[in-house]
């Protein structure tokens, strides 16, 4: 029996995560639940695995992240209601000052990597080493030695500097963690200073699915075999600041853990959370296997779990229809809800994720020669152009009705408290109908004679393709030649200079802090993949990262809302719709509006009747 529900999620803004698309043990007869040995369902996803590091800047996204956050242990989690979850059972945190701010995190003792080693304080010191970048080698710009076909850095990359690229900055989160922290109970503890009040200050450290093994960076990076011996090495370089070991370290931990395909060394793959990853394909899938040497709270009941990459909404739909997979959650549209409703002994629920479509200008290092979107007025040109309005009446209306609106802001989520209030201000109006005289007009003004515009985009996504289509038809228009840069790797190619001019793609909130959407805004910030710099942004976003007041923090969003669309940086155009369809021989499967959505507690999905065929 199909089963369909429906509800619309509205929430703050919180942290992104470049989203793919909307996302994409024990029996039922055991009341105590466990592992069920021998169980196995596959799910599927729309963009394959390419990096076990979602902290860098080429390895953030929702196919990356998704795997990693049953993978990576951590101190906290959000559910589905969405509340956040203190994890004590991989260990524990205080806030052991307010003035200054002052956290202590402690590892339980016997919460283990999965190759036998003991999480420890290397562990969180690297995580902090590279998460503050307090250690890192200053004015160092990485611009240079990025491969714009992939996005990853080159072989030529400098060997004697020491650089993370995570992307943070001294004004927000751990950047503002800039003394070394305080190692303590027998190496199984740290305590983190703030250089000023930090009102995320729980989610900034060491979340599921964040946190790399230490000693296997220090193995890889500085040619130490014996594990211990490792660890202590990065341990030692951190506390001593020594360059010249931080430098090959910091070198694996942004590259070291990319990989395409089950890679040959198994030390890549030691996992600290329920499942490790025991076997990759390429583009085709991954396996994850429950970790035997897990301890914590979130134990799976199903061993096996395959993640399958099928990048075609409807094929998707089709492998769950014929039993391939058990879970999907596709890319939303009025096909794919056609589709499921023809088929029996699934469950569907229909909803407003989480995730919202934009349009990104290159404000620097863009492909076109006269680097044409530094030029604001080309930049409001465009986005006169954009038929924001055409794009959600033709392709998400068909799918949820009325529920269906244009997104008018870059902070806030439509029905969210100040949305409302934001849209009066912000100047979204101006392009709420396209506008091809006024765009002709700015564009002679600009005095750009390079109208060119090449636009990244998932080249494999047939909404998106069918975004592009209608960008490309409205904007010729008004005299812009837009090309295309479509791309199944497009993910990687996000921030690359000279890649494209405009990026098409989804942001997907991973928490409800509010300031852990602003490193899309600020200048440097690991999100900040289209070179936005703005003095103004800048000082609302570290206002913003101090301020506990709420509606303060409210009319700072606003503040912050209207210097976006005053700066002609982009424009917002819809809510995902989010679908998520489960076969009914898998149980405990409910998806949440923030990522990892379906994915949240995979630990507690069950197989209905352990005795299907796979």
């Amino acid at each position: 029996m199909k089963r369909i529900s429906a509800a619309v999620a509205l929430a703050a803004a919180g942290a992104l995560v470049i989203s793919g698309c909307a996302a994409g043990g024990g029996d039922s007869n055991n009341d105590d639940s466990g592992l069920v040995e021998g169980s196995s369902i596959t799910a599927a996803w729309n963009q394959a695995f390419y990096s076990m590091n979602g902290n860098t800047s080429f390895g953030n996204a929702t196919a990356n992240n998704n795997i990693n956050y049953l993978v990576l242990d951590g101190f906290n989690y959000y559910n589905n209601t969405p509340e956040l979850v203190e994890n004590t059972s991989f260990g524990s945190y205080e806030m052991v000052s307010e003035d200054p701010l002052t956290v202590k995190y402690t590892i339980n003792e016997d919460a283990k990597w999965s190759d036998g080693a003991p999480v420890d304080a290397s562990d969180l010191m690297l995580h902090w080493a590279a998460l503050s970048r307090a250690l890192d080698t200053p004015d160092f710009d990485p611009a240079d030695f990025t491969d714009p076909d992939t996005g990853e850095f080159t072989e030529e990359f400098p060997t004697d500097v020491v650089y993370f690229d995570s992307g943070a900055t001294p004004t927000s989160g751990l950047g503002l963690v800039s003394a070394t922290p305080e190692v303590g109970d027998d190496g199984r503890s740290v305590t983190l200073t703030y250089d000023a009040p930090y009102v995320d200050w729980e989610l900034a450290f060491a979340t599921m699915g964040s946190m790399l093994p230490a000693h296997i960076v220090g193995k890889k990076a500085l040619g130490i075999d014996d594990n211990e011996e490792a660890s202590k090495a990065v341990l030692d370089a951190i506390e001593n600041n020594d360059a010249a070991d931080l430098a090959p370290v910091s070198a694996f931990w942004n590259s070291g853990f990319n990989f395409t395909e089950m890679p040959d060394d198994a030390d890549l793959v030691v996992a600290s959370g329920p499942y490790m990853i025991s076997d990759y394909v390429a583009d085709q899938y991954v396996t994850l296997t429950a970790n035997p040497e897990y301890t914590g709270d979130n134990a799976p009941n199903i061993e096996e779990i395959t993640i399958r990459f099928i990048s075609d909404p409807l094929a998707a739909v089709q492998a769950l229809e014929n039993g391939e997979v058990d879970i999907i959650q596709p890319q939303a549209t009025a096909d794919i809800t056609t589709a499921l409703d023809g088929i029996d002994g699934i469950t569907v629920d229909t909803s407003l994720g989480g995730t919202y479509e934009h349009v990104d200008l290159q404000f620097d290092q863009g492909k076109n020669p006269q680097n044409i979107f530094s030029n604001a007025k080309a930049r409001e040109a465009f986005m006169k152009v954009i038929p924001r309005q055409e794009i959600v009446d033709t392709l998400i209306k068909p799918i949820i009705g009325d529920e269906a609106i244009v997104r008018n802001s870059q902070i806030f989520v439509p029905g969210a408290e100040g949305y409302d209030e934001s849209v009066e201000a912000n100047g979204s109006d101006a392009y709420a109908d396209v506008d091809i005289e006024g765009a002709k007009a700015l564009l002679a003004e600009s005095g750009i004679t390079d109208t060119s515009v090449c636009i990244l985009y998932a080249s494999n996504n047939p909404r998106r393709v069918n975004e592009f289509a209608l960008i490309q038809a409205s904007a010729a228009q008004a005299g812009f030649n837009v090309t295309d840069c479509g791309s199944e790797e497009w993910g990687g190619l996000l921030g690359t200079p000279g890649a494209y001019d405009a990026s098409l793609f989804g942001w997907q909130s991973t928490s409800l802090g509010v300031t852990n959407s602003l490193p899309t805004f600020e200048t440097g910030g690991i999100n900040n993949m289209n070179f936005y710099s703005s003095a103004p942004a800048d000082d609302v976003i570290a206002q913003l990262n101090t301020e506990f007041d709420e509606q303060k923090k409210i009319d700072l969003q606003i503040e912050l809302d209207k210097t976006l669309w005053s700066d002609f940086y982009g424009v917002t155009i819809f809510q995902f719709p989010e679908v998520t369809a489960v076969s009914d021989r898998v149980t405990n499967v409910t998806s949440s509006i923030l990522a990892p959505t379906v994915f949240w507690n995979a630990w507690d999905w069950q197989v209905a009747d352990s005795g299907s065929e796979e």
